[in-house]
């Protein structure tokens, strides 16, 4: 097999984790993981936690990318263009995976990064549109509270987001909120 980012390179098995084979690239340090070898490694592996927890821990991490993470790359396999799942963190990279047999190709270190953030179990998942949606939305309520903290100060900040979840939890949390907002209206 050549390497997806650089076809003059033949790509060289190794073990990823116990019972998953794989094959790096000696050239760019990408690594390639059969699509039935990674099915087979993943049902094995205990449940992570809950998806909305790995976007948060994701986004708080900065990440060395590769600089061959935006080159496109087709499957070593089966030759089809591999389709990218943005991974989203302070600074994003994207996992590639083969449409047909479901193989996966990370870049240098980006199989370290997501074992660092527990998503190595789940880069099936990252190409559903769920994992997408929901990575978006987490990203914007990062922004929006770092421009807060930024606008307001760390402390004020902190006690705006502890009273945001106290009126997101009352029942009638919504007359909280209209009346800050009459209140700030001037």
């Amino acid at each position: 097999m050549q390497c997806p980012k650089d076809k003059q390179v033949s790509l060289v098995e190794s073990q990823l984790a116990a019972q998953l084979a794989a094959h790096h690239c000696p050239e760019c340090e990408g690594v390639w993981i059969p699509g039935a070898g990674y099915e087979s490694w993943q049902v094995q592996q205990p449940l992570t936690e809950s998806l909305s927890a790995l976007i948060d821990q994701a986004l708080e991490m900065n990440v060395d990318r590769s600089p061959f993470d935006a080159r496109a790359a087709l499957c070593p396999e089966c030759n089809a263009y591999l389709a990218r799942a943005k991974v989203s963190a302070k600074t994003p990279f994207y996992v590639e995976r083969c449409p047909n047999c479901k193989g996966i190709w990370c870049d240098r270190g980006e199989w370290n990064t997501l074992q660092t953030l527990s998503l190595h179990t789940v880069i099936d998942q990252m190409f559903l549109g769920e994992w997408q949606t929901r990575t978006r939305e987490r990203e914007q309520l990062a922004q929006e509270r770092r421009a807060t903290i930024d606008k307001l100060g760390a402390e004020l900040a902190a006690q705006i987001f502890e009273l945001a979840d106290v009126l997101k939890q009352h029942p009638n949390g919504d007359f909280g909120v209209a009346y800050l907002m009459r209140r700030c209206d001037k």
